[in-house]
């Protein structure tokens, strides 16, 4: 060796480990990752890496059994692509042929195995380009092809997708101030990313760029993890978004190219980044929406999944319990119980600060600084390393239907205020209740009796009474005296007079709980007092035996129409379009419409313009009530039921947010009378 040449640089250690580890066979992707932990994969073991990841070592031909027609009706727009796939690559002009027809075979096959329709819009081919640089043989191409898309690609990934409704709430969580801006813009994320997601990346990044990402992303074995990689490009760019005053079309353009800016550089600070953001998500963001990935044909009602009409991420309460609970880093959650004070005061969870909803209209004053000092308690308990610690704030309704709308508003109120780390316990205190019940099962001395609590520091057992009475006070003197209930006494004190507050009694589950209860469950009783067989009049009291129409499942009346045929109808005498409020706070964009004898709810169908779901329909005699709120005449309740010798028996409520609902009441009162006056008649 001459004097002054560099030495080759000895093989790399845990490359020749990586190799010898591969080349026995039966390597899992556990050793796998132990051995790279995280370095750039060389070039010549990826292909074996990457079919570990996937799980398709081993795996058969799964073309050997197919004729190999190429005969699909879009078959000449898939030739056209593999063509355009094939001139973008370096490949040896005697080769072009063969990798051409193993191209379009894949793609063919899987068309037709899967019953899918192809369209150059899906980005399969990109999705095939990564692969294709792997110059595997066309049983693995296609096997490593069909395991992205399974695990790795989420179903609806369109536009208006529900993936991009829950990257959007991650982006809320996150960066508030950037998610609110792009909202004012109206650039969802379905406008910018359907490329990244579609076709993880490689659509807009270089080859090598491309394989670097999924070198990292495959080894995840976390299909969700793409959303934090999503979330980190958008971070990253926070600063030239919210300065951009182009139009909107160039600010797309830029925010979804903006992935071509990676260099193979960057790719470990951009894991890094996204691990970290991920250890700050609630595990609810996954399981949640596990459905989103694999072969699932589960059914997924709408209400429960429409992730567009949701105001913040939900989490779980077994997560709220559980994370309180474990040491060191991690999602901790100071929780916010938003319900009236007289709920709050006969049973909560004992770490949960109370924050009266109502006040926020009744007394804003009181309101701001009720805020006030929810932020300076948090503060506290974080510096003290309380239990009820937590940089996460998670808001907490009742399930029920009342009180969650008004905490609907405060959760707005802090959004607006670019908070991070907001969400909203799922199924709120009902929920909570019903899992303590549920993981209780052996008995009180288990040890999870404590987490309920009252106001008077008394223990309140899970399965007692929790109605909105204030509780006798009595106390052992053993109940949780938490920082967080110290510093809301005075607020819930103060609360408790605030007059016309509406009151909505939690259960009453004196019995043992051996099933969910929810207001869909609930068995119809007379109204106490009520002679009227029909009333109209302002909701001064919420009424606790109500059946929520909740109960009549929607898949029962997904009739599809068009709206303004039926609105055309002879018989149709009104059309009030509206908002159907459902039990959680959502809302639908609806059309009221009245014939002589019946009241037809259609629900508007977002993909599908001009057509609409027959959400409910009701006999005008039927309608035994209808109220509305003094601060709030446009939400108007509808209560339909019948009379027995014992009064008024509620079969089902709906509720409706109606423009001029003055009118609308009015029009649709005087055809009850009249289908009143022509039954006495």
């Amino acid at each position: 060796m001459a004097e002054g040449e560099e030495a080759p640089p000895p093989p790399s250690s845990w490359e020749k480990d990586l190799a010898d580890a591969l080349e026995e066979g039966g390597c899992d992707l556990e050793t796998v990752r132990n051995i790279i932990q995280g370095r750039q994969l060389p070039a010549g073991l990826r292909a074996k890496v990457w079919k570990i990841a996937l799980n398709v070592v081993g795996k058969g031909d799964s073309l050997a059994s197919w004729d190999g027609s190429l005969d699909l009706p879009e078959q000449s727009i898939i030739h056209k692509d593999c063509q355009e796939l094939i001139d973008q690559l370096s490949v040896p002009a005697e080769e072009k042929s063969g990798l051409l027809l193993d191209i379009e075979s894949v793609i063919t096959f899987y068309c037709k195995s899967r019953n899918v329709k192809y369209s150059s819009c899906l980005g399969w081919i990109h999705l095939l380009k990564p692969l294709v640089h792997l110059r595997l043989p066309r049983s693995d191409l296609y096997n490593c092809f069909y395991a992205i898309m399974n695990k790795f690609i989420p179903r609806d990934c369109f536009m208006k997708g529900r993936p991009f409704h829950l990257f959007r709430l991650l982006l809320q969580y996150h960066e508030p101030e950037l998610c609110s801006f792009l909202d004012t813009k109206k650039m969802t994320p379905d406008s910018y990313a359907l490329n990244w997601l579609g076709s993880l990346f490689s659509y807009y990044c270089s080859a090598e760029v491309t394989q670097a990402i999924w070198d990292g992303y495959l080894q995840q074995a976390d299909p969700f993890f793409i959303y934090f990689l999503m979330l980190i490009i958008l971070v990253n760019a926070k600063d030239v978004i919210l300065a951009q005053e182009s139009d909107k079309e160039e600010m797309i353009k830029f925010l979804e190219t903006s992935p071509a800016n990676l260099d193979l550089e960057d790719i470990e600070d951009l894991f890094s980044l996204a691990q970290y953001y991920c250890s700050k998500t609630p595990a609810s963001f996954r399981k949640d929406n596990h459905s989103l990935f694999g072969s699932s044909l589960l059914g997924l009602k709408d209400d429960d999944t429409d992730l567009s009409q949701a105001l913040c991420l939900a989490v779980s309460v077994s997560e709220i319990l559980q994370a309180n609970q474990q040491q060191g880093e991690g999602v901790r959650f100071f929780v916010v119980d938003c319900r009236p004070a007289e709920q709050y005061n006969a049973g909560h969870l004992s770490t949960a600060f109370h924050l009266d909803s109502d006040l926020m209209l009744q007394n804003p004053s009181e309101f701001a600084q009720s805020v006030k000092s929810l932020l300076e308690a948090q503060k506290q308990s974080i510096e003290s390393g309380s239990i009820a610690s937590g940089e996460h704030l998670c808001f907490m309704g009742s399930g029920r239907e009342e009180e969650d709308m008004y905490m609907n508003m405060v959760l707005a109120h802090f959004l607006q205020k670019n908070k991070e780390y907001v969400s909203i316990a799922k199924g709120g205190f009902m929920a909570l209740q019903q899992h303590l019940a549920d993981i209780n099962v052996e008995g009180p001395e288990n040890g999870y009796g404590h987490w309920i609590a009252s106001t008077s520091g008394s223990r309140s057992s899970i399965n007692s009474s929790v109605d909105g009475d204030s509780p006798n006070g009595s106390s052992d003197g053993k109940g949780v005296k938490s920082l967080v209930n110290k510093m809301t006494v005075a607020l819930k004190t103060k609360s408790v007079n605030v007059k016309e507050k509406v009151i909505s009694f939690i259960e009453n589950t004196s019995t043992p709980v051996d099933r969910h209860v929810s207001s869909s469950d609930r068995v119809g009783k007379p109204y106490r007092g009520v002679k009227p067989v029909f009333s109209i009049g302002d909701e001064e009291e919420y009424d606790t035996d109500e059946i929520d129409s909740s109960s009549m499942s929607d898949d029962d009346r997904k009739e599809v129409v068009n709206i303004q045929t039926w609105i055309n109808k002879p018989d149709v005498k009104y059309n009030f379009p509206c908002n159907e409020v459902k039990e959680n706070g959502h809302m639908f964009p609806s059309h009221l419409l009245v014939t002589a004898t019946h009241m037809y709810c259609l629900r508007e169908i977002p993909s599908r313009k001009g057509l609409a779901y027959i959400q409910s329909r009701q006999a005008l005699s039927s309608v035994v009530k209808i109220t509305s709120k003094k601060k709030h005449p446009e939400l108007i309740t509808f209560k339909y039921g019948n009379s027995n010798t014992s009064g008024i028996e509620i079969l089902a409520v709906e509720r409706y947010l109606i423009p001029n609902a003055g009118d609308a009441t009015k029009a649709i009162k005087q055809q009850i009378m009249k289908v009143l006056d022509a039954l006495e008649s």
